[in-house]
């Protein structure tokens, strides 16, 4: 079976369509170009605004012209993620989809549900002539997944509904009414190179096999974070046996927790069996650390060709300190609401360039002064370090409100479609709804969608039969939408 295979055949239709896109985030352009053909050849009012969003809007159907207007919203970006034995490139290629049982996966990267699952439910209650709905406009927002660019260049006044149903959450049966704010933080090490001494070695220290996932959603699962990992086995090395930092490597996106990382390092030939034993010791304590939340943590420490320069040791070490004394992970659970996170931080990237050592994490919150409390808390360990530290993107949270006319259709159509009760909960990922819905006060917003399971991670799939629930779900919701 593929995906072609699969029901509701307009749904899965439209996402297969958007797998074959490419649409990492900061690259739209080719998916933006789609969605706006999309509109053409379905005869749908389509447009770009300035700042790269495509909206589409349909009229009401029949007898259903007096209903409050509703948009639905998704984001047409991917995170581009894949192992390290993948030879995809998301730039040019098409993503291969995978049915394993009840789960749609990918081909040893991200799939794409996070959120091309939702824009294609979107897309299919327009081109759908069955579904019975009062004026509805799409909502596809450009680069959600790293800064929210399209949320934030959204102009008010644009969009005409005033009910706005996000289809970006990932737990079918649950109905999302908050979110978490975020902050970013860069912190910036400058450093000089010396000449490698004589009697040095190199080596590669590789960390990787860890699970990774959302920054936001996984947190919770306390997984190891691949450049903590190799901070750690570091320090002693340094510390003890004089091995010299050439470069440090780890993550690659400010949302996803890493999963691998990599220092280049110098080693005294006199020192190679020690630090070997060394190395395999501490990784050892780390994978016993860890055996249930990171099963497969590998570590590789191969010999190299010796770098010709190396990074000096005070600054050298004063970054991997800084690494370890940074927190990365979850900060504080929800008082009020169970199971929830309400604060973290991921340590996300680590890079080393031309005299620069950067460190990239992003801090979530439900609670602003949460947020604030931890960005001094991240500015005081670096600058300690001797690292300039820099803060962008802020965003407040989703506020949640529970007692809305809305919310209520919601919960009524799920107990009729399902038969039991939807559950009321606020997430720890950052949702467009809290930018948008500070520029349109007016909306009332939820967020729903069907099951994905390891977004942001080469692991995510997307569970089959939630999405033809949620479609059945959708529909009985725009058919219940209140007048005016």
């Amino acid at each position: 079976m593929t995906i072609k295979d699969l029901q509701p055949k307009v749904v899965w239709d439209n996402f297969y369509g958007l797998t074959r896109v490419p649409r990492p985030s900061k690259h739209e352009e080719k998916v933006i170009e789609y969605l706006l053909e999309w509109g053409k050849n379905h005869g749908i009012q389509a447009e770009k605004d300035a700042a790269g969003n495509v909206i589409m809007r349909a009229p009401a159907t029949p007898g259903m012209e007096k209903r409050r207007g509703v948009i639905l919203q998704g984001h047409m970006d991917m995170v581009p993620q894949k192992t390290g034995d993948s030879k995809h490139d998301f730039l040019t290629d098409p993503i291969t989809t995978l049915v394993e049982g009840d789960w749609l996966t990918a081909d040893r990267t991200t799939l794409g549900a996070d959120n091309g699952i939702g824009v294609a439910l979107a897309l299919s209650v327009l081109e759908d002539k069955g579904v019975k709905h009062g004026p509805v406009e799409v909502l596809v927002t450009r680069d959600e997944e790293t800064g929210m660019t399209g949320a934030n260049g959204l102009k008010p006044g644009v969009l005409k509904g005033d009910i706005l149903i996000n289809l970006d959450s990932e737990d079918e049966g649950e109905l999302c009414v908050g979110c978490a704010g975020g902050l970013d933080a860069e912190a910036d090490f400058r450093y000089r190179t010396v000449a490698s001494p004589e009697g040095f070695v190199g080596y590669t220290l590789t960390v990787k096999g860890l699970q990774g996932g959302h920054s936001g959603m996984d947190i919770s699962l306390y997984r190891a974070n691949a450049n903590k990992v190799v901070a750690r086995i570091l320090l002693p090395l340094m510390e003890k046996h004089g091995v010299k930092l050439v470069s440090f490597t780890g993550g690659s996106l400010r949302n996803a927790i890493p999963f691998e990382a990599c220092a280049e390092i110098l080693v005294s030939e006199t020192a190679t069996r020690t630090v070997k034993k060394v190395v395999d010791e501490v990784f050892g304590q780390i994978k016993a650390e860890f055996a249930e939340s990171d099963p497969s943590a590998q570590m590789n420490f191969a010999r190299k060709a010796a770098a010709p320069r190396y990074i000096g040791d005070k600054v050298a070490l004063a970054v991997v300190k800084a690494l370890l004394a940074c927190p990365s992970g979850v900060i504080r659970m929800s008082r009020t609401m169970e199971g929830l996170t309400e604060t973290s931080i991921n340590m996300a990237i680590v890079r080393t360039e031309k005299g620069h050592i950067t460190v990239h994490s992003l801090m979530r919150s439900a609670v602003d002064s949460a947020k604030a409390a931890l960005a001094d808390r991240v500015r005081c360990i670096f600058e300690a370090a001797g690292a300039t530290v820099a803060f962008k993107g802020g965003y407040s949270g989703w506020t949640p409100k529970l007692d809305t006319p809305m919310n209520k259709v919601m919960m009524e159509q799920f107990k009729k479609v399902y038969g039991r009760d939807m559950k009321i909960m606020a997430t720890h990922g950052g949702l467009e709804c809290a930018i948008m819905g500070a520029k349109y006060p007016n909306w009332e917003m939820v967020s729903v969608g069907p099951t994905i399971r390891y977004p942001h991670s080469p692991d995510e799939r997307l569970d089959i039969p939630s999405v033809a629930r949620t479609w059945d779900y959708l529909k009985a919701v725009l058919e219940a939408v209140p007048e005016k």
